[in-house]
């Protein structure tokens, strides 16, 4: 008895459970919000925006390197100068 229930259920999980898990998630990735073309203007608007504030800061870090070395051991210190919480 055990020699047919085997391959059959086998064959039942290759043919029918498979196909079954696939046609289900390729469904699921069908209906999936795509992104409008109104959220792909703001990203690369965004984008810009990073791109900008980035060559901003090198250009303020290249400027504070050139005007004084040591900088950036300066600023950041070892030890705060005011308590990190308050207790009443």
């Amino acid at each position: 008895m055990e020699d047919i229930l085997i391959p059959i259920g086998v064959v039942g999980m290759l043919f029918i459970g498979l196909p079954w898990i696939v046609l289900h998630y390729v469904t699921k990735w069908r209906q999936a919000p795509k992104i409008t073309d109104e959220d792909e203007k703001l990203l690369d608007e965004l984008y810009g925006l990073a791109r900008r504030l980035d060559d901003r800061l090198s250009t303020v870090e290249r400027i504070l390197a050139a005007d004084r070395p040591d900088w950036k051991g300066a600023a950041t210190p070892s030890a705060p100068d005011y308590p990190l919480s308050r207790r009443n």
